[in-house]
């Protein structure tokens, strides 16, 4: 399931994690990257030691776990750090796959990835995160404030961006629920199951949806 959410940043908090983005340090983006992914990665990201990382992904972690839409599609057990990335005129990202495990002495594995984007698509030209699907590759370049979240099965790319400059946080998710069809048939539900109650209350519909629901989740979930 590929799913963008809108608004999982405010006005505000943009305004400030860029703000403290200015003049912070980036360095080579390939230290980060798998053996073959090292290859066709060319771009920086934000010192994992500067000043302002831990803040800026304090920052997105909460509107991370505040966010109803996100915690119901994606299911996050563990969160990889956020890392955020740099692409300036002529730098890219070409097609690789996420590594399947990821962290050193306490590994994750990674289900699904998100890219949460920074600035607004008029700032640069390019950048769009190409994923390949059974539809053909699809581009992605949203605004501001938004997230795009994918499975981290999927090869993908970040176009060369030909002008400006793009920022964006990227992490990786280890998921209650591994698989990714069960994560959407839950997502489904839930969605549904608001909607009822919404529209109608509690009704025997509602609870036998509900039902549903949570034995669903009790069925597929990992702990």
């Amino acid at each position: 399931m590929i799913l963008c959410i809108d608004n999982i940043l405010s006005s505000d908090e943009l305004n400030f994690i860029n703000s403290h983005l200015k003049d912070a340090e980036f360095i080579d983006g390939k230290i980060t990257a798998g053996w073959f992914a090292k290859k066709v990665k060319n771009n920086t990201q934000l010192s994992s030691k500067a000043t302002t990382t831990k803040e800026v992904r304090s920052i997105i972690a909460q509107a991370l776990q505040n966010n109803r839409l996100f915690q119901a599609a994606v299911r996050p057990k563990i969160i990889r750090p956020m890392i955020i990335s740099c692409y300036e005129t002529g730098m890219y990202y070409g097609a690789h796959t996420d590594n399947a495990l990821m962290g050193g002495e306490n590994p994750m594995r990674s289900d699904v990835s998100f890219t949460l984007f920074l600035n607004s698509p008029n700032d640069y030209c390019g950048g769009e995160l190409v994923i390949d699907t059974s539809l053909g590759e699809q581009n992605f370049k949203l605004e501001a404030g938004a997230m795009i979240v994918y499975p981290s099965t999927t090869l993908h790319r970040v176009a060369t961006v030909t002008e400006g400059k793009r920022l964006a946080a990227v992490s990786w998710v280890q998921s209650y629920v591994r698989d990714v069809h069960e994560r959407e048939i839950l997502f489904d539900l839930d969605t549904l199951k608001q909607a009822m109650y919404h529209k109608y209350g509690k009704t025997a519909e509602f609870d036998i949806a509900a039902k549903t629901h949570a034995n669903l989740l009790r069925k597929w979930i990992e702990v």
